[in-house]
């Protein structure tokens, strides 16, 4: 079901002021809570690198579990292939980190599938993790009927993921603010800003832009949040219709 949202709420003073955090995170929370599919709700919660998807998966799930409803947070970080793969292309390859970054078959049969129609509801929670290198095989963990999963990263409406989850939000967020979010995140870990100014330019977002090139994740997400301000996120769209703000991307 559609949801029209007036993304400007009334003040005390009659004026329209723009949404809080809150308010934008606790309508998706709503929308998605009332959703009852049979078996675990698949949400992703999907956009360009340092869009800011982390924060909100978790903001998210949080909202959804206030409500009442069992929620689970999965980044796909766990979700890695082993580094000598990543990086077999080259270390500031962007067709590297589009093709070769995360193992989306193996998320796809440990976490989507077990958790869809028909599923047991046995999932796994990471293959990797991501610091040391190594694999991981932990027993799974086994979801309720009612659980909602929230998954946030990147390229999450490719192919080898089609038709696997039952909500995708995409957090729309520009490329420039994007950069700044990252490299100021990722200075620590390259070295130096430039460093990692250089890796958001010749990989992350370069990837990133053919991503929205071949597959035009807002287009075909069923919420879309504007999330250049984090704290007065836009909700764009929601159950697949656009909002009255007359926003789209």
């Amino acid at each position: 079901m559609a949801e029209m949202i007036n993304n400007e709420p009334t003040r005390n003073d009659g004026r329209r002021g723009r949404p809080t955090r809150d308010q934008v995170i606790g309508r998706i929370a709503n929308h998605i809570a009332a959703r009852r599919p049979g078996h675990p709700l698949r949400i992703a919660v999907d956009g360009i690198t340092a869009a800011g998807k982390t924060t909100l998966a978790r903001a998210l799930a949080a909202a959804v579990a206030d409500r009442g409803r069992p929620a689970v947070h999965l980044s796909m970080d766990g979700f890695h292939h082993p580094r000598a793969h990543r990086h077999r292309q080259g270390r500031d390859s962007a067709t590297g980190y589009y093709q070769d970054a995360y193992d989306f078959p193996a998320f796809a049969r440990s976490v989507l599938v077990p958790l869809g129609p028909g599923g047991d509801h046995r999932y796994r929670s990471r293959i990797i993790d991501l610091a040391s290198d190594q694999a991981i095989d932990e027993p799974p963990v086994t979801a309720p009927a009612d659980a909602v999963l929230v998954v946030d990263g990147s390229f999450l409406q490719r192919h080898e993921l089609a038709g696997l989850w039952d909500e995708v939000v995409f957090a729309d967020t520009s490329f420039p603010v994007a950069r700044q979010r990252g490299t100021r995140r990722d200075t620590k870990l390259f070295g130096s800003s430039a460093q990692a100014e250089h890796a958001f330019d010749n990989r992350y977002h370069a990837a990133c832009r053919r991503y929205l090139a071949e597959v035009d994740p807002a287009t075909h997400a069923t919420i879309v949040v504007g999330n250049d301000d984090v704290e007065h996120p836009v909700l764009r769209r929601i159950g697949g219709e656009h909002t009255g703000t007359g926003e789209t991307s």
